[in-house]
């Protein structure tokens, strides 16, 4: 890719990214006036990225983000406000993944070798470049020092994993519960997660697997089940108590709390972990 192609692409990424994040946040408060100028940007956004035709697929997709047929089959009609948030924001999710996707494209035009595909075992196919980021951005943060970020990054990743699992064990479709994940994301001082895997490393908490009738289960919860069925072996007991405590480090909006401390050895065994799932849900690897 020139580098034009990939200035565009990547303030393209940025845009998309802060509209996933304000989306997140709309999602939260359920501001009328707040969801509407949101939803207008993304209609910016959107026809911008589709050339300006409502044929493309993204532009279709934005638009009925805002429908649901009836039961009947019937009149078209609009759709409740929360579900027209969270469509949109898979849209935009959908929009980050084939922006991501160009790299892959450039370089067999050129020749080049493709990127590295970690995740071609997991069964939501729109997961898996969200988690390709996610894993790179983890591996950067730790090399920047950025440990605490790391970590999270590396337990969403491991959680995000253990669900898509888990629902396919039990014989779950992509229809039968939102396969999205949760995610953590900030500035300099705060989590810089991609805003498409914000999407991604969110919903696991959301998403009840039959094995938990009672609620979404916690971490450890997934943990235990995997292990329990066999899915994984005992590479989490490696996991330091931090590490298992992640959702605790940040707050309602993503960022690290306030003298949140994570070592370097932390960070490096939540990395290594990590690792091992993969090996354990992809033995071929």
């Amino acid at each position: 890719m020139d580098e034009s192609l990939q200035h565009q692409r990547d303030t393209a990424l940025r845009e998309i990214e802060t509209l996933i994040e304000r989306g997140c946040q709309i999602r939260a408060v359920g501001s009328v006036d707040a969801t509407r100028a949101w939803q207008r940007d993304c209609a910016a956004a959107v026809n911008q990225l589709s050339g300006g035709s409502k044929a493309h697929w993204l532009a279709r997709a934005y638009s009925e983000a805002f429908l649901v047929r009836s039961t009947d089959g019937g009149v078209v009609v609009e759709a409740e406000a929360g579900d027209i948030v969270d469509r949109i924001l898979d849209v935009l999710a959908q929009g980050a993944a084939s922006l991501s996707s160009m790299d892959d494209v450039a370089a067999a035009s050129t020749g080049a070798p493709p990127r590295p595909r970690r995740f071609e075992f997991v069964r939501t196919a729109e997961l898996r470049p969200v988690l390709e980021r996610a894993f790179d951005d983890s591996r950067d943060a730790f090399e920047r020092g950025e440990f605490a970020l790391a970590l999270v990054l590396s337990c969403s990743v491991i959680e995000s994993l253990l669900t898509d699992a888990l629902d396919a064990a039990a014989g779950a479709t992509t229809d039968d519960r939102d396969s999205t994940t949760e995610d953590r994301r900030g500035g300099p001082s705060r989590l810089r997660l991609s805003a498409s895997a914000r999407l991604a490393v969110a919903r696991s908490a959301e998403a009840a697997g039959p094995p938990f009738p009672s609620g979404p289960p916690s971490f450890e919860q997934r943990i235990a089940q995997a292990e329990k069925t066999g899915i994984i072996r005992g590479g989490c007991a490696r996991l330091p108590p931090v590490a298992r405590a992640y959702h605790d480090l940040t707050d309602e909006a993503g960022e690290l709390r306030a003298g949140v401390h994570v070592t370097e050895r932390e960070a490096r065994l939540a990395g290594q972990v990590l690792r091992v799932v993969m090996r354990d849900l992809d033995p071929g690897r």
